[in-house]
């Protein structure tokens, strides 16, 4: 594999495992993009009504598989936008437990972690998407006036850039060998690694939920949107201005805001 129980090249195991995650990454992209342009691309977006699959199934049979297809679709998501900012730390986390037992398997745990916190976060947009579906087809008002959700979701997207938490989640983010450090014992290393994805996860998360969100409502096959989104948090978390992104990109989301609830 390509950590072995003791380095004797960690620059270029590192460099291996940065290679790999990249790959990870790009071939989240690719399957999204035939995905997208595949008679199945529907599932990707949000416009799949609960239980209304298509291709001939029955509603009982559809709402399983849009919730399957939408599962596989957000976790493809997060490989391909969310993973790459997160590389930095993984590398540092790598370098922590090479000389540890079966440091590749701690390495999966790691990513394992992270990506159940995502997945948990897409659980309940979905349930939230879900809802607000149910409430324009109950309130022929707010079906008028589709605009107003996503006015709403681009205007928390905006202020939630200003708010302190988000700063401290972002600070955490930015400081991956800080964070390992000051989380790593080395006591259950199987059960410290774990856990230190699903802290990682749970800081990305409350740096990005509100752009995931925007993310969710533009739909998951927008492929240009997502690499925008996906640049955007790469840069703020990990390059030395990224941070002098936030609060333009605030105003922005603000002032798209408005001008969605004005057209």
């Amino acid at each position: 594999m390509f950590i072995s129980s003791h380095l004797r090249n960690p620059g270029r195991d590192r460099a291996i495992l940065a290679a790999a995650l990249a790959g990870l990454a790009g071939l989240a992209w690719l399957s999204l993009a035939l995905w997208s342009a595949s008679p199945w691309g529907r599932y990707l977006g949000h416009e799949a009504g609960s239980g209304q699959a298509g291709s001939g199934l029955d509603p009982a049979a559809g709402l399983p598989l849009e919730i399957g297809l939408f599962t596989a679709g957000w976790v493809l998501m997060i490989v391909a936008m969310m993973l790459p900012s997160s590389v930095p730390l993984v590398l540092v986390f790598s370098r922590v437990v090479g000389r540890r037992p079966r440091p590749g398997l701690l390495v999966a745990l790691l990513l394992m972690g992270y990506l159940a916190v995502w997945t948990a976060f897409g659980a309940a947009a979905w349930v939230l998407d879900r809802a607000i579906h149910a409430a324009v087809e109950a309130w022929p008002w707010l079906a008028e006036h589709p605009q107003l959700i996503i006015g709403w979701t681009l205007l928390a997207a905006g202020l939630w850039q200003f708010s302190p938490l988000r700063d401290r989640c972002l600070d955490a983010c930015r400081s991956p060998f800080g964070f390992v450090v000051n989380r790593w014992r080395g006591t259950a290393i199987r059960r410290e690694a774990f856990l230190m994805g699903i802290a990682h996860g749970a800081f990305c998360v409350g740096c990005c939920w509100s752009l995931m969100l925007v993310m969710f409502g533009v739909g998951l096959g927008s492929l240009g949107a997502m690499l925008a989104l996906g640049a955007l948090t790469a840069i703020e978390k990990n390059l030395p201005w990224g941070r002098r992104l936030t609060h333009p990109l605030g105003v922005v989301l603000i002032l798209a805001a408005i001008f969605a609830v004005a057209t």
